[in-house]
């Protein structure tokens, strides 16, 4: 059974693109392929094996897209709120240990970037501060030590 991933509209559209391209390389890593076995012995071809090589992990790549976008559940942004910390909620919090705010939008693994604070729903982090409200004090434990924060604000 396919793991569910919640994603949003435009991180599937992302995530197809992705595979399509993927698949376009095909023919041109099987073309790499033949043009390196028509040079000779295969026991000592580089140019074979980084192919082939090439191609494993290529098929690899695909198969976990597939995979990802099988398991993939639109999140119906029209049902969010800000009441209490979800997914697509955009969160300020304190660090209270450092008084420094932070500003992340919880997303799915796939939609994770933090230069964009876009902060995975698998983290530590993002597993702690689920289902919290404005002004809620929260402990996280991460490989660091533990983390102090404080909910600011919810928004969407």
């Amino acid at each position: 059974m396919a793991k569910v991933n919640y994603i949003t509209e435009a991180g599937l559209r992302k995530l197809r693109a992705e595979l399509d391209a993927l698949k376009a390389e095909r023919p041109v890593i099987s073309a790499q392929i033949a043009e390196a076995r028509d040079k000779g012995d295969l026991s000592e071809n580089a140019e074979y094996d980084a192919a082939k090589e090439a191609q494993g992990m290529l098929e690899m790549r695909i198969a976990k897209l597939e995979a990802t976008i099988a398991g993939a559940r639109i999140i119906d942004e029209s049902k969010l709120n800000t009441n209490t910390i979800q997914m697509l909620n955009r969160v300020t919090i304190k660090n209270i240990n450092l008084g420094k705010t932070v500003e992340y939008t919880l997303v799915s693994e796939n939609e994770a970037n933090l230069k964009e604070g876009k902060l995975s729903i698998g983290t530590p982090i993002a597993q702690a501060l689920l289902g919290k409200k404005r002004g809620d004090l929260v402990e996280v434990q991460v490989p660091s030590g533990v983390l102090k924060l404080e909910v600011l604000d919810i928004s969407i």
